[in-house]
């Protein structure tokens, strides 16, 4: 008998926890979905922050897909107050400037071909 109310209390506790969660994401403006992204988005800038390191060295294939992929992690990020996320905001600021640096490339390879 005790064993079963250690049990019902755990459960509540657990679902009064998350929603307590629930509550305080919504009061600081952010849809749970994009919470939610935000966190998917947060795994794929650690690994993009590694690929930004080569950039220069990445074959035509790679930087489409770098570009497809930092694309969806500041859109993620732009959802989200900068508040939350500034521990990596270091992180993001290299993403974000490789990120610059491919296009620049994309689009002066682009431009050069035209000319031709």
């Amino acid at each position: 008998m005790n064993f079963m109310a250690i049990i019902y209390l755990l459960v509540f506790a657990i679902f009064a926890l998350v929603a307590m969660l629930v509550l305080q994401i919504r009061m600081a403006g952010i849809k749970i979905k994009d919470f939610a992204s935000f966190i998917q988005a947060n795994e794929m800038l650690d690994k993009l922050y590694k690929f930004s390191k080569r950039y220069g060295v990445m074959s035509p294939q790679e930087q489409i897909i770098f570009l497809s992929e930092a694309e969806k992690v500041f859109a993620a990020y732009d959802k989200i107050p900068t508040i939350v996320w500034e521990d990596e905001y270091r992180k993001y600021s290299e993403v974000l400037q490789a990120y610059q640096n491919i296009r620049m490339l994309r689009w002066n390879e682009s431009k050069d071909e035209n000319k031709v």
